[in-house]
């Protein structure tokens, strides 16, 4: 390895992921504090022809103690942007001051190899095992720049809310139209049915993942990504995308057909999901409802999720300059 593509300082070093690493790596988001299966090597590089991937990996003498799942582009790192959240994977057993000495190790090595600006995209704190707020604290020792904060709709199944009349409504809708749910991980019908053609028509967009991307996600991750899907009749008009960690359901995509209002199909659907297939699960996550970078809130979406009794959480985004990686060292007395 060349000397610039590490950075030794007292007991730490920073050194660039490789596929060398893989088993490695996946071993140590298998067992940390704030790790999903985005984390994991198989997910991060389905689209690795998408992104520079720099990813680091943070050593203490031989230990592994640290990982930044990151993509480089020119002279900045983010939080790998083909995650919906990212930051500092993090052991369970460590120590605050360790991951200090981590964070400023990693900025160090990145202000060495003229990267100059580090995004943090945030991982929730309804992802995380136990407590891991360790790099949401060094942020403001760094002066680092809130650029982004998005809110989350969430149900917390230890403090649940009643439904709304309206949502309320549209289940009893559901039932006198006879709609069926089925978890038959039917992706094809679903995306090319429903997803696609709403996308397109609203937006003018794709969804994030191809079929085969999502077909291939789920062949490599069976336990935690799921399809349910509501029929009427034979046909499918409605369905959930389902992203499911150690205590989050997450939908990751909802949509259904232009008679989803009459129908009460994603009411039903909801229903379904939030009192029977996750019903112990701590969180839901509807995730955000955000436009405008953050600005903006779509006010019928976040009304519908609200519907359910989800209220709001929060995602932050910061940029760090790297060069300030010397303030992390004022910080222990």
């Amino acid at each position: 390895m060349k000397e610039k593509e590490q950075h030794i300082n007292s007991n730490f070093k920073v050194i660039r992921y490789c596929p060398l690493k893989n088993k490695a790596w996946n071993a140590f988001v298998s067992n940390s504090k704030n790790a999903t299966f985005l984390f994991h090597r198989d997910f991060m590089e389905y689209h690795q022809d998408r992104f520079e991937d720099f990813s680091l990996m943070v050593y203490q003498k031989e230990k592994l103690v640290a990982l930044l799942p990151a993509n480089r582009k020119g002279n900045e790192l983010h939080s790998h942007q083909g995650l919906t959240y990212g930051g500092l994977v993090l052991p369970k057993n460590i120590r605050f001051k360790n991951v200090l000495h981590s964070f400023e190790m990693l900025l160090k090595f990145l202000h060495e190899q003229n990267i100059s600006t580090l995004y943090i995209k945030e991982m929730p704190s309804i992802y995380h095992q136990i407590p891991s707020d360790e790099i949401h604290y060094l942020n403001f020792i760094l002066n680092a720049e809130l650029i982004r904060r998005d809110t989350l709709s969430v149900i917390d199944n230890l403090n649940k809310l009643k439904f709304s009349g309206s949502r309320v409504e549209g289940i009893k809708r559901a039932e006198k139209h006879g709609l069926r749910i089925e978890n038959d991980d039917d992706f094809e019908a679903f995306w090319e049915r429903i997803l696609k053609p709403n996308l397109n028509e609203k937006h003018k967009v794709n969804p994030v993942h191809s079929l085969e991307e999502i077909l291939y996600l789920k062949q490599r991750f069976p336990k935690n990504i799921k399809q349910f899907n509501v029929y009427h009749e034979k046909s499918v008009v409605a369905g959930a995308t389902i992203f499911e960690t150690k205590h989050v359901a997450h939908c990751q995509y909802i949509s259904g057909n232009k008679d989803k209002n009459t129908l009460g199909s994603l009411d039903a659907l909801h229903n379904y999901l939030i009192t029977t297939v996750y019903a112990n699960k701590r969180y839901f996550d509807f995730g955000a409802s955000n436009e405008n970078g953050g600005r903006n809130i779509n006010t019928g979406l976040q009304f519908w999720k609200e519907g359910f009794g989800a209220r709001t959480r929060t995602q932050d985004f910061f940029k760090i300059e790297t060069k300030n990686y010397n303030a992390l060292k004022t910080v222990l007395k």
